[in-house]
This record gives C-alpha cells, sequence and structure tokens, in this order.
C-alpha cells in the first residue's frame, strides 16, 4: 500500500513539489476535529439548529471572510504565521504578502484555505454556544464592514 501511495504522488506531483502526504495529514486533522465535535455533541446532548436563516448564513460568510483574511494576512497576526512564512512585503492595506515556508505556511497565509477552517468552527460554535458565535460573527462583520467605508473613504478622497 505504501508503494502504492508512494507512486501516487509521485506520478501526481510530475516536476512539481506538492506534499500530498502532508496535505493527507491536515486532511486527517479537519476530519478529526468534526468529528470529534460531533461525538462531543452527541454525549452533552447537542444539536444543530433546525434550520439555518439566511441573515444567519450572511453573518457567517461576512465574519469567516473577516476572520480567514485576519489569521492569513494582518500585519498583527503575522507572529502566529512567522514559523511557517517568510515575509515578502505588503500586499494591500493593512495586509502581508509572505510566502509559505511549507504546508502549514500555505493553509496559515492563504484566507482560501484558512476559510473553511473557520467557518467550520463557527458552525461548531452554532451547535455549542450560538449566542457568543453570533456576537462574535456580528463583530467580525461590523469590522469587515468597516473596512469597506475605509476604503471607499480613501478612495472618495483620493478622486476629488
Amino acid at each position: 500500500m505504501t508503494e502504492f501511495l508512494e507512486k501516487t504522488e509521485q506520478e501526481y506531483e510530475g516536476e512539481h513539489d506538492r506534499p500530498l502526504g502532508t496535505y493527507v495529514r491536515i486532511i486527517g486533522v479537519y476530519g478529526t476535529v468534526v468529528a470529534a465535535a460531533a461525538v462531543v455533541a452527541k454525549l452533552t446532548g447537542r444539536r444543530p439548529p433546525e434550520r439555518i436563516s439566511l441573515l444567519d448564513v450572511g453573518l457567517m460568510a461576512a465574519s469567516t471572510n473577516k476572520l480567514a483574511r485576519l489569521l492569513a494576512k494582518d500585519p498583527v497576526t503575522s507572529p502566529i504565521r512567522a514559523p511557517f512564512t517568510r515575509f515578502e512585503g505588503v500586499s494591500g492595506p493593512s495586509e502581508l504578502k509572505e510566502e509559505p515556508r511549507n504546508t502549514l505556511g500555505e493553509l496559515v497565509s492563504c484566507p482560501f484555505c484558512i476559510a473553511q477552517w473557520v467557518a467550520t468552527g463557527y458552525a461548531i460554535g452554532l451547535v455549542f454556544a450560538p449566542r457568543a458565535t453570533r456576537l462574535a460573527g456580528a463583530a467580525l462583520t461590523a469590522v469587515a464592514a468597516s473596512d469597506w467605508l475605509q476604503l471607499a473613504h480613501t478612495k472618495m478622497v483620493q478622486s476629488t
């Protein structure tokens, strides 16, 4: 089986360095987190919401976007990413450009990649602490809206 997996990885990579084994471990950690949350929910009698309202979906989407960008790009969170990335410069207003040093660097510096983990955390939060989760989501959504207003203000001032 190991030979088959190594051959598959080599054939997939071709001339590129694609660490499939590490990706499998990351998927395993993600699956373990989701399974553990489901087991704990079952043992504690927690149930997912009967339905998710459009307002909840909007709040979840906006707050997931903001927290993913905060974790993956914000200068203040760069110490979290530093062991896995290398500083390259500034990529936008209050955002850094970093080069991943390894597979975890790829995960923690990519807002698209980390958004899956953030959204899963939000969903788990709706099961275990819905009020606190919605409050945190509302705060992050307010910050995201403020970011857009800041950018719009800057654009208006620059155009006059």
